[in-house]
């Protein structure tokens, strides 16, 4: 899995480049603010159809453009394979893999997959459930397309459904479709849990692993996924899961009409870290939760290489100038094997060690 060739225009501060990659480690140098992590963000757009730093498509336009393209070629399950994207200022933006126009994310995913590593990963440990959660969405959307059209169902019923809540003391009448969008979050959640317990025996194995080999066998890691009271086993079947969140939900009613807020529902699910024992969140030092987050990452890269058979595009903006040398050698010696994007202010000897090469990108020009 690889992405030979990568062509923007209007896109960011790319008025118009095209750029051919390298298959093993491709290092990206430059200064601050030059376009080192938008080339990072086009990349992991076409896998997924979302940004992992803009909330809307507009956002990524350039200033002075109406629109912007991102064409990338790709060699993945033994096929070659076109991925663009379109996007308008003022319309819909229009998504195609070789040629053919696709509606949804989750085509993308099929096409690729990718693992994106930033400085603020490293405190994924200590942040909210929001931030665990949005992990475990960005890898299930593209590991599963039907989790994530479960997904986006799931948000659709639960905007609804906040709307009636926030708005019924003016419209009453608005009450008379609540049961309709509580008993759609209840059915497609149960999905969604189902998904994100599978998901996380997965992860806990995985990073169990990875982190007993950064810290030299010292420490454990251990993780479970947390999901609504009601539910006695997340792993049960899909009927004895709606039935238990709709159990919660319909115990939390008066509650969610008091607040005029959806109080029920896996929108709260968190993945509990350990250490040792203990509560990673709350006891564990920066070090433990640096290195635990670097498990975390790293596990999400086997689980894709196990399920789709090749690992996926790895890319690391700007991490590995944040953690010590034990933990750079320990990143560096888990990533050989598939293809790696690297950002970076000066160049340094990555491509000698893992075999690749070096681009220097200056105000929106790769030189």
């Amino acid at each position: 899995m690889r992405i030979d060739r990568l062509e923007l225009e209007g896109f960011r501060n790319y008025a118009r480049q095209a750029a051919d990659f390298d298959p093993r480690c491709n290092v990206v140098c430059g200064e601050n603010a030059q376009g080192k992590t938008n080339l990072l963000e086009a990349v992991a757009y076409l896998s997924r159809g979302k940004s992992p730093r803009a909330r809307t498509d507009r956002e990524m336009i350039g200033f002075q453009e109406e629109s912007a393209r991102l064409l990338a070629r790709v060699y993945s399950r033994d096929r070659e394979f076109k991925v663009q994207a379109d996007l308008f200022r003022g319309k819909r933006r229009k998504l195609t893999v070789n040629q053919v126009p696709v509606k949804t994310n989750a085509a993308l995913g099929d096409v690729y997959h990718t693992v994106l590593f930033q400085p603020e990963d490293l405190f994924l440990i200590r942040e909210g459930a929001a931030a665990r959660r949005r992990f475990l969405d960005t890898a299930l959307c593209q590991l599963r397309p039907r989790y994530a059209a479960a997904l986006a169902g799931y948000e659709r019923a639960r905007e609804q459904k906040t709307r009636i809540l926030r708005d019924y003391d003016q419209r009453p009448g608005l009450l008379e479709a609540l049961p309709e969008f509580s008993e759609q979050m209840v059915r497609l959640g149960a999905a969604l849990v189902r998904y994100r317990h599978q998901f996380c025996l997965r992860l806990a194995e995985a990073a169990a692993a990875c982190h007993r080999e950064c810290s030299g066998g010292r420490e454990t890691l251990e993780l479970r996924y947390q999901t609504v009271s009601s539910v006695e086993d997340p792993g049960a079947e899909i009927g004895v899961l709606t039935e238990q969140l709709r159990r919660h939900m319909e115990s939390h009613r008066e509650a969610e009409l008091s607040s005029r807020l959806c109080l029920s529902g896996p929108h709260k699910d968190d993945i509990l870290v350990g250490i040792d024992g203990r509560e990673a969140k709350q006891y564990a030092s920066q070090g433990q939760t640096r290195t635990a987050a670097l498990a975390l990452k790293l596990a999400e890269r086997e689980i894709y290489k196990s399920a789709a058979g090749e690992y996926p595009v790895l890319l690391l903006d700007d991490v590995l100038s944040e953690l010590d040398p034990r933990r750079q050698e320990f990143v560096l010696n888990r990533i050989a094997g598939g293809q790696v994007f690297i950002t970076c202010c000066e160049e340094d000897r990555l491509p000698s060690l893992l075999g690749g090469r070096v681009f220097h990108v200056e105000r929106g020009r790769i030189v």
